[in-house]
């Protein structure tokens, strides 16, 4: 998360710029679900600031987000869709069989097609991106907790066309389930251009493994280089 401006585009019945009224009391109760203990630390810190909210929990992979979440009853969780033991959807559809009512904000570094429209799915209330500005986040954590269904205007694109059948998600998937959720990520920062470097530095890994993950997706697509890869992501909307 940055201080770029990320405006978010909001589908509910309260529309209009402002969070929906919704008569909540107090600041809204976060659990925090990311397997970077630095990107969680920088969100403590940012959303710290604001008296609007309150971190009651956090998970950084399958199994303690749902822990944190039953135990916590936060009014929104902040979810990461790339994450041990089973990803983001995985926590929505746990904790949902357990406690229905929970919602999730889907805040991740992807904004892919499959992730979008695979959490959504699951049952989240709302997917932005990690350039979003704090501010911004604020207000699609009130908008989640209100009820409304809260996007990065690009990926709501992306919902509509997946329920309007014009993204085939289902070979999107069948292909992308040969990939580890960590090469998944790594496909697509680098079919967007992204060195080796840029993508070592924007996910926390070192440049050898990243070199290995690239590697590994080229054999396991039965791709031979960065030029196929990029335009077989492109091909497939995932970048």
């Amino acid at each position: 998360m940055n201080h770029n401006d990320e405006q978010v585009t909001a589908l509910g019945e309260a529309g209009g710029s402002q969070p929906p009224a919704t008569g909540h009391q107090g600041p809204w109760r976060i659990v925090l679900v990311d397997d970077h203990a630095m990107f969680r630390a920088g969100v403590r810190h940012e959303l710290g600031q604001s008296d609007r909210v309150s971190i009651v929990g956090e998970g950084e992979d399958v199994p303690t987000a749902v822990r944190a979440v039953i135990e916590a009853q936060p009014d929104v969780v902040l979810l990461d869709v790339h994450l041990p033991g089973g990803g983001g959807a995985e926590v929505v559809k746990q904790v949902h069989s357990r406690s229905p009512q929970t919602k999730f904000l889907a805040l991740s570094v992807s904004d892919a097609a499959e992730d979008v429209i695979g959490v959504i799915r699951a049952g989240a209330r709302g997917y932005v991106t990690k350039s979003i500005s704090s501010e911004d986040l604020l207000e699609a954590i009130a908008r989640v907790g209100g009820g409304d269904a809260v996007f990065s205007p690009r990926l709501a694109g992306f919902v509509l066309d997946a329920f309007s059948g014009s993204i085939d998600v289902a070979s999107i998937d069948e292909d992308l389930d040969r990939l580890s959720p960590r090469e998944r990520e790594v496909l697509k920062l680098i079919a967007r251009g992204y060195a080796y470097k840029e993508v070592a530095r924007e996910l926390f890994i070192s440049v050898k493994t990243v070199e290995t993950h690239v590697s590994s997706v080229l054999r396991k697509l039965q791709l031979s280089n960065r030029h196929q890869l990029t335009k077989w992501a492109t091909d497939r909307k995932l970048v």
